[in-house]
């Protein structure tokens, strides 16, 4: 079951000018489910991406750094497919990928360059492009810009719930909309996880800037996620920006530098966005019980907090003690001295679970109760803190435990 987490409501998911979504079903792994996503963008829409940096990356991602090179960032249609991931599918793979670009550019009408293909699914197989094609058609006519949720449903793998977000500001200028979604239950971790997601916006944000919050986004985001340590083949966020009038009668919101009026307010919204999009992956973790939110304090830099608050939660061990609330509270410890800051002082460190500290001084804090630390690690949420005093900078990251139910799953993943 998700932790803390529940299905978004239709209707609270915003339509945003110049987006229109339908979905299909293909057959492409499972008959009868939706398992085909198109999505047409009106003429302007400008679109920047940060994509896995697994080296063994799938033909879409390929295609997708190929083709925003090619049309300068403009984006027209989005084509995504779930149960075939088109990974490790060599030069096949990749004419595969062209081919359902063509069929969704000539369906729409728009240049070939402009549409961005995603996959998800198994990696090794070769897409079902015929079953994939025919069904461009069928996406086509379902078309509407009110079919968020109908769209996150299409594009899950292992997910237990669509997960689809919405937020509108007002700002300097005008009022801003964006909406977006993600998929991703396993095989997750930062640069990128086993997940795609998009958020769209009406603001008219320069393409220039546009790529600079891509990134800017996803390292708070997306790039602070874990479940398994796994780094996917096929990760792929979009940043997109239509510059559409929204039907309030006023022009878009222009934002074309980070000190505009409004840009900082905007810019936050997006990460706020896809934060909750990013924990949403968690939440919905294969077999996860516990959200867990890993924070270092007192870092050296930034390389420190993130190479201790990674240790901690790629750990299978610290992850099992979390699923079982058992507050064998020694492998955090172990963790964190394996993390690699070979000059770290340990008897400088605190350790602590919510409000109780556990570990200071080098070992257990004289005050510690193990009960005190079973109560916290029931919980469905809780925060290992870890302060390492020696230096200003913090990071957090955000995991879940491993249970049973993780190793079922995956075990049966191809079934």
């Amino acid at each position: 079951m998700p932790v803390n987490l529940s299905a978004p409501d239709a209707a609270r998911l915003l339509p945003v000018a110049g987006v229109e979504l339908g979905t299909a079903r293909a057959g492409i792994r499972k008959p009868g489910r939706r398992d085909l996503l198109v999505v047409r963008f009106s003429e302007g829409t400008r679109a920047a991406a940060v994509f896995t940096r697994n080296r063994f990356c799938a033909a879409p991602v390929t295609l997708s750094r190929e083709h925003l090179q090619t049309s300068g960032g403009e984006l027209r249609a989005l084509v995504i497919n779930t149960g075939v991931a088109n990974a490790g599918t060599g030069a096949k793979g990749l004419e595969n990928a062209r081919q359902v670009c063509d069929a969704v550019a000539i369906a729409l009408g728009v240049p070939i360059p402009a549409v961005l293909p995603m996959s998800t699914g198994v990696i090794l197989e070769h897409l079902p492009v015929e079953r994939i094609i025919a069904a461009v058609p069928e996406a086509v006519s379902n078309l509407a810009p009110d079919r968020w949720l109908e769209a996150a449903e299409a594009i899950m793998t292992t997910d237990t719930l669509p997960k689809a977000v919405s937020r509108r500001i007002e700002v300097p200028g005008g009022t801003v909309t964006m909406t977006g979604f993600s998929k991703g239950a396993g095989m997750i971790r930062p640069n990128m996880a086993t997940m795609l997601g998009m958020i769209v916006t009406d603001a008219a944000i320069a393409p220039a800037l546009l790529q600079q919050w891509v990134r800017r986004v996803a390292d708070a985001s997306f790039n602070r996620i874990t479940v398994d340590g796994d780094t996917s083949t096929n990760d792929t966020f979009l940043l997109v920006s239509t510059g559409q009038e929204g039907g309030t009668g006023q022009p878009p919101v222009k934002i074309a530098s980070d000190t505009d009026p409004g840009a900082a307010d905007v810019l936050q919204a997006l990460t706020d966005t896809a934060i909750q999009l990013a924990q949403a992956i968690v939440r919905d973790g294969e077999g996860a019980t516990k959200f867990v939110t890993i924070r270092v304090e007192g870092a050296g830099s930034e390389a420190e907090a993130s190479a201790v608050a990674y240790a901690i939660a790629h750990s299978p061990l610290v992850k099992t003690a979390f699923f079982a609330s058992d507050p064998n509270l020694g492998r955090i410890l172990a963790a964190i001295g394996y993390a690699g800051i070979d000059d770290l002082d340990v008897q400088n460190l605190e350790v602590w679970l919510d409000d109780v500290r556990v570990a200071s001084q080098g070992g257990r804090d004289p005050a510690y109760r193990e009960e005190d630390g079973s109560r916290v690690l029931a919980q469905a949420e809780f925060t290992v803190r870890v302060v390492l005093n020696r230096g200003t900078v913090a990071t957090t990251v955000w995991t879940c435990d491993l249970s049973h139910d993780y190793v079922s799953i995956n075990a049966d993943y191809r079934s």
